[in-house]
This record gives C-alpha cells, structure tokens and sequence, in this order.
C-alpha cells in the first residue's frame, strides 16, 4: 500500500448504520484516508453489518468472503451490530483482517495504523470512543443527512437483537446536536433525526435550567423546538412509536409550515393484542390506533393538508393465526397509511422470539405479506391521487446521475426542468398518482452543493 490508503463502505441496515458508516468515513478521512468509489479500487473495505435478521448476518459474511475470493490483496475490516452481537464467530472469520464490535471511528482507524503518516489536526475521534459521537460535517452518500440524536433502546421487544448489540438508551446533548446540525445544514437540505429509539430522547439527559421557572425536561419536542429555531433546513423524523408522540411534538408538526416535514414513519408490526404481547411490544392495538387517527386529524387539519405517513408491520410471527392477520388487515384498512413496509418474520438467534412455538409456513407468511403489500400500494396510490393539483415543499435528490424530488410528505416526484441536487422549492405537483411530476422553477434555490456519494452504501 503506497501514499494515502483507498478505502470502500458497504453499510447494512438502517439510517442509524448509515450515520455510523458516515462518522467512520470522516473519521478515516481526516487520517489520511481517501475514499473509494469501488471495491476494486480500494485498498481496504470497511463493512457495517446489521444484526436484525439471521439472514443479515449472512449477507454480511457472504461479502466479506466474496470480496477477499475477489481481491486477496484487499484488507477487510469488519463492524457494525452483527459484530457487537456475534463477535467471536466474525474474530473467527478468516478471510477479516480486523473486527470491531460496535461503531467505534476510532476502533476502526487504530486497525490502519499507516494513516497515521498523513493525519491532521482535525481528526476528532482520535483517542476517543464511541460515546463521544464525534459531529458529522457531510453525508458523503446523498443529499439529504443523518443526524442521529441517540443509540440504543430500553425496551426487549421479543424478535429485537438491535438492542442487545447497541446497548441502553444514550442521548445526545441538545446543545451538541444543534450544532451538528447547523453544520450538515451547509451541505444538505434536508435532516433526518434518527436514532435507535429517537421517542426516548432526553429520558436520560438532566432537565435543562429556566431562568425564573423549574427547570424543563428535555424531550424530542425540545430538541425540535431548537432545531426548528436555529438551523435553516427541512427536517423529518424518521422511526417514533406512534405512542410516544406527544401533543407538543403534533403542534410542531402541524406548525412548522413544512420546516418539520409532515411525515411519520410509526411501526405497528402487528393489529393483533395477542401478537402484539407475544412480540412483547408495549401498547396494545386500540392505544396505537386511536393515537394514529387523533395525530392525522390534527395534521389533516394543518394548512397545507399533507401528511405522509408510513409503519412497519412484521407477518407471520409465531403464533399469527388467520384471526390475528385479520386483525392486522382490518387496522391497515382503517389507518390512512400512504405506505407500508411489510416484512414476513425472519429468525434471530439469540431472541426471546426464536425459541416461540407455532411457527408459521413460509408460503403462509409470504401470502400475508402480500397482502398488506398490495393493501399499502392502494391506499398510497389513493393518497398520492389527492395531491395532484397541490402544492408541494420538494427537496432534489441524486443519485446514479438521475435526480428526483422528495416531498415534505414523503412522496417521490419525477422532477420536469434542470435540477441540482440539493435545490429546494415549492411546486404544483402534476400527472397522476403512480407518476407525479413537478416543474422545476426558474428560481430553484440550491440549499447546498451536493456532491453524489464516493461512499457505497
């Protein structure tokens, strides 16, 4: 290896993994590292794996091995959740040079100890750890940014092992991230607050003080309400309980004018009381239901009328019945979804779920999937007819020298004019419900210079 080293990403798995990928980037960058746009033209990978299926652990190590089958020269580092939660048997893998359990930047870059000849003064987790979420300046794979405002999660959800590979619930401080975010928002339009369990922001910070009143706790409502003050760009919320959204947060939702994009992604992953405690979830049907209904009428109700939202919904859990499908499909029914992400349960070792009874046959549970998918489609379809002839807040996205536009309310437009990704406007949305199309104005403004990632993820 001659001069700066080359290294490639590969990242399995959620927004959370995606940032984690993007602060190990920067990380490496600021030691000397450049980033490649391929495998082969790297002199090391680095690969986040995910630990939320079995079937993610193998895709993980099919790569690792598929890559040094390709390249024998290549060094290949390996990290992320799978290597948190199944340490020893990826430490067994012969074909990693290196395993990091966990997410640690700085773990990563002491396994390249070149780097050292070309670092910089800015490398800002050197000596650090993981706790120390050191801030992110840019998302090198797209327009829009990660910003993760905590990790890990305090609840034991029966199909989860996330948890046990990330660990307790940790929060960022407000003021830290407030300042990530002002400055991604140099570089991106749009900022998606993620995290691991972002309804529990706060529960373990300490109240912040008030001049001449008690002291306020902090929450996800009061970090918006910063956010929302003080960095200039569009800002979704990605993965919340639909129980843990409060009123104050609603009220930001429905009066931000598009600034706290009228989305919601709330997971379900089963209509049944039943499934639900088998999957030892912690609200029961009629909870999230009437939560759900009360936020959309209130967002309903907002100016603009627009509210996208989506859930996750997990079929063929041990022990679903055609009675407790049914129930599922009637809440889906019922619910204004405007998409739904629809997974047949999968096994994870080494969770309370994998030791359940009743197993469900694979072509049943790929049946129900199915169905809920097609029901998904439908009511998307049925949303996005309703937008036709509306206006719309758009932010342009890129990639594979294609751009579209993302809508506040999360729906994707075929865009009609030049665009640059990272221009933001608003525009009539035209056409019809499976292609909506938006003219690009004259006057776009680009919120930032975006430049398409080197960073394969």
């Amino acid at each position: 290896m001659n001069g700066r080293p080359s290294v490639w990403f590969h990242t399995f798995g959620c927004k959370a993994n995606q940032y984690d990928t993007e602060r190990i980037r920067q990380e490496l960058e600021l030691r000397g590292a450049e980033t490649a746009l391929h495998a082969d033209a790297a002199d090391v990978a680095v690969i986040n794996t995910c630990t939320v299926t079995n079937q993610a652990d193998a895709n993980a190590r099919r790569l690792v091995r598929r890559l040094r089958r390709e390249r024998p020269d290549l060094r290949i580092i390996v990290a992320g959740c799978s290597t948190s939660f199944r340490e020893a048997e990826y430490r067994a893998l012969e074909e990693a040079n290196g395993v990091v359990p966990g997410h640690d930047p700085a773990a990563v870059a002491q396994l390249l100890p070149q780097l050292g000849d070309f670092a910089t003064a800015d490398a800002v987790t050197a000596g650090g750890s993981e706790a120390s979420f050191a801030p992110l300046r840019r998302n090198a794979r797209g327009t829009r940014a990660w910003l993760k405002i905590q990790d890990g999660c305090d609840r034991k959800c029966s199909f989860c092992a996330t948890r046990i590979a990330r660990g307790a619930s940790v929060s960022r401080p407000v003021d830290e991230v407030v300042a990530e975010a002002a400055t991604l928002a140099r570089a991106h339009p749009e900022l998606v607050i993620t995290g691991i369990h972002i309804g529990h922001y706060g529960k373990d910070l300490d109240p912040e003080p008030r001049r001449g009143g008690p002291d306020t706790p902090v929450s996800l409502a009061t970090l918006c309400e910063r956010l929302l003050e003080d960095v200039p760009a569009r800002f979704r919320l990605s993965s919340i309980e639909a129980t843990e959204i409060d009123d104050r947060l609603v009220d930001l939702l429905a009066a931000a004018d598009g600034q706290l994009a009228p989305h919601l992604h709330v997971p379900l992953q089963s209509g049944s009381d039943r499934v639900l405690r088998l999957m030892r979830r912690w609200h029961t049907r009629e909870a999230y239901r009437a939560r759900v209904l009360a936020i959309a009428e209130r967002l309903g109700a907002a100016d603009s009328g627009a509210f996208g939202l989506g859930a996750d919904i997990i079929v063929g859990f041990p022990g679903e019945g055609e009675e407790e499908f049914e129930e599922t499909r009637a809440l889906v029914e019922e619910l204004p979804y405007t998409y739904l992400h629809v997974f047949p349960y999968s096994v994870r070792d080494g969770t309370v779920a994998a030791s359940l009874p009743d197993r469900i046959p694979g072509d049943v549970a790929a049946a129900r999937s199915r169905t809920l998918r097609d029901l998904g489609l439908r009511k998307g379809r049925a949303y996005a007819e309703t937008r036709v002839g509306t206006m719309a807040d758009i932010v342009v996205e890129g990639r594979d020298d294609r751009v579209a536009g993302v809508t506040g309310d999360y729906l994707r437009v075929d865009l009609l004019g030049r665009a640059t990704p990272g221009d933001r406007f608003a525009a009539r949305l035209r056409g019809r419900a499976d292609r909506l199309t938006a003219e690009v104005p004259a006057n776009a403004r680009t919120a930032a210079a975006v430049q398409p990632s080197a960073a394969t993820v």
